[in-house]
């Protein structure tokens, strides 16, 4: 093999796959999620955004390009970046002084692991519960909550996650918020925006998701 007199060939690195690979993938929950929530609150410019326990390369990137965003999670996380600031901290736990703080918070795929114990934390049958009544607790009023979640035939996948059914998420949002706008990405990967949430039969049937990702914009009532 003819090699450039400026370099030699330490070792093989063979890579035969690419030239028949997409230039990238813009499908899927956490794409299609990211990007939505992140356009949202670029319009909603609010004064102060939270984003609780989701994933840091996506939707806090996007996110971190045009303002500061703070970060909770309760693991920690050690490299530091413009515009993101990471607060180590669990916000499901009680007594934590923050009611009523924050203005806008986001929490993207995420309040569906609440309580399996896959992230140290301890087996809750209502732990998802709990988790919404806390972020309730943290809005101000008319503040708003961005809320991602799996959606399809309600199920536990233990324990990894739940999968809620559309109807059953309404019902839990019916006392704490009014719904500013649905949308979903679904089982393709592919979003689905300004969906008509009064039609029975599409929340019978999950809008005919198997393994969808309902995405909420909710205001605290």
């Amino acid at each position: 093999m003819a090699s450039d007199p400026g370099f030699s060939v330490e070792k093989l690195f063979p890579a035969f796959s690419d030239k028949h690979d997409s230039s990238g993938v813009i499908t899927g929950h956490y794409f299609r999620h990211g990007l939505l929530v992140a356009q949202k609150t670029y319009t909603r410019n609010p004064g102060k955004h939270v984003e609780i326990a989701s994933r840091i390369d996506g939707f806090v990137t996007h996110v971190a390009t045009f303002r500061e965003i703070e970060v909770f999670n309760i693991r920690p996380v050690i490299s530091k970046t413009t515009n993101i600031k990471f607060s180590k901290g669990d916000l499901n736990a009680e007594g934590l002084g923050l009611a009523k703080q924050f203005g806008a918070i986001s929490r993207l795929h995420a309040i569906e692991h609440f309580g399996l114990g896959r992230h140290n934390d301890p087996i809750d049958a209502l732990g998802h519960v709990k988790g919404l009544n806390n972020l309730t607790e943290l809005l101000k009023k008319g503040g708003i909550l961005y809320l991602s979640t799996p959606m399809g035939r309600q199920r536990v996948e233990f324990n990894a996650q739940r999968v809620f059914a559309l109807s059953y998420l309404l019902k839990l949002f019916a006392d704490k918020f009014s719904i500013a706008d649905f949308a979903y990405a679904d089982d393709s990967g592919d979003l689905q925006e300004n969906v008509a949430r009064t039609v029975e039969k599409m929340i019978g049937e999950n809008v005919g998701c198997s393994y969808g990702c309902a995405i909420f914009e909710l205001v605290k009532l």
